[in-house]
């Protein structure tokens, strides 16, 4: 075949996918419908999962996972669209892993608040200026968000789903090489991060290392001064047109961090593979064996723990704690609800949704 006879055939094809993203889109209205007149969800992230499981399993290439997971997650975010626009909050500034999370799971067409604390993003979300919020709750390399943590505890929001994305570091400069760059701005943390990197590559220029409160605000520094550069996300670079010399400049290629969708009043259904997150008020934790005592019942429940860290009572002159949990189920299991119950003026739940392994 020549090219011009692939072209023609890619064009065709990309006619009939249009037909059915459309066809596919006028069905989502007529669920927007059902959902407003029964006041039901828009975003169902076990539905999304269940779909996405389905394409994968049918799949038989070229595309991989990932490819399938991206094109599905963008018409998701298209037709939520459709069914019922809704106002996103973000962890700000713009830019931000955080932003790209959010984007990752709404879309670009979505209406996004950008806001510059997590507290403000609970606030947003617990007084209805925002559906939405999304912040993060723990990097691999850096450990858990104590700030999202507490939050959950004194604010009355649910987590409606969680998201885990690779933290990938760019070096974007408006130099044409590293002997140009005189100055590189960053966040503490992604100089940290990008050591190995920054200690091979500028090993006898030694560049000024400025830090600033953002990777957001490193891109458009960097923008406006051609003799430095900054470590960023690849969107912060887009987002302030500088472009990217080095890709992937991270030490640790498995740098993830893990984000929570909060909403209110948010209940899933249950899905195949779900984890539910708590917060255990126990009384006397003082005393030897409250603790042990209620871990055994999950573990006699054949429960599975993925998660606890212990928080103070603020303002407590004891030594006293509270404990942020996440365990392997659904609340409305057999088990966990028997626990649930054995515990009930002891346990806030938070949310039950799709695992993202």
């Amino acid at each position: 075949m020549t090219l011009d006879e692939v072209r023609k055939d890619i064009d065709s094809i990309d006619n009939q996918l249009l037909i059915l993203l459309n066809q596919r889109m006028k069905l989502v209205h007529k669920v927007g419908e059902i959902k407003r007149s029964t006041k039901a969800i828009i975003y169902r992230p076990e539905r999304e999962k269940q779909i996405l499981d389905r394409m994968n399993a049918q799949n038989e290439g070229p595309l991989n996972k990932e490819a399938i997971e991206a094109i599905y997650l963008e018409i998701f975010a298209a037709a939520r669209n459709i069914e019922l626009p809704e106002r996103v909050a973000f962890l700000g500034p713009e830019g931000s892993f955080t932003h790209q999370a959010a984007e990752s799971r709404f879309g670009a067409m979505s209406e996004y608040m950008t806001l510059p604390t997590i507290k403000s993003v609970f606030e947003a979300v617990d007084t209805g200026r925002a559906k939405f919020g999304v912040i993060p709750i723990e990097n691999n390399q850096e450990g858990i968000v104590y700030e999202t943590v507490d939050l959950l505890n004194e604010m009355n929001v649910n987590v409606a789903a969680e998201l885990k994305i690779p933290v990938h570091f760019a070096l974007a400069t408006e130099a044409e090489n590293p002997s140009k760059i005189k100055r590189i701005y960053s966040k503490d943390i992604a100089f940290r991060q990008c050591r190995g990197f920054l200690n091979k590559y500028f090993e006898q220029t030694h560049p000024e290392e400025i830090q600033v409160e953002s990777t957001s605000k490193a891109a458009k520094l960097a923008a406006e001064d051609p003799e430095s550069a900054a470590i960023c996300s690849e969107i912060a670079a887009k987002l302030f047109s500088i472009p990217v010399l080095f890709n992937n400049i991270e030490d640790n290629s498995q740098n993830r961090t893990r984000f929570y969708i909060l909403a209110k009043n948010f209940v899933n259904a249950k899905s195949e593979n779900d984890k539910t997150t708590i917060i255990a008020r126990l009384p006397d934790t003082d005393k030897p064996g409250i603790l042990a005592n209620f871990l055994q019942d999950f573990k006699k429940a054949g429960i599975n723990l993925t998660k606890i860290e212990s928080r103070p009572y603020k303002g407590d002159e004891d030594f006293n704690f509270w404990f942020f949990i996440e365990l392997e189920g659904f609340f409305q299991d057999e088990n966990v609800e028997k626990v649930f119950k054995k515990y009930k003026n002891s346990i806030k739940w938070l949310g039950s949704y799709v695992r993202n392994a």
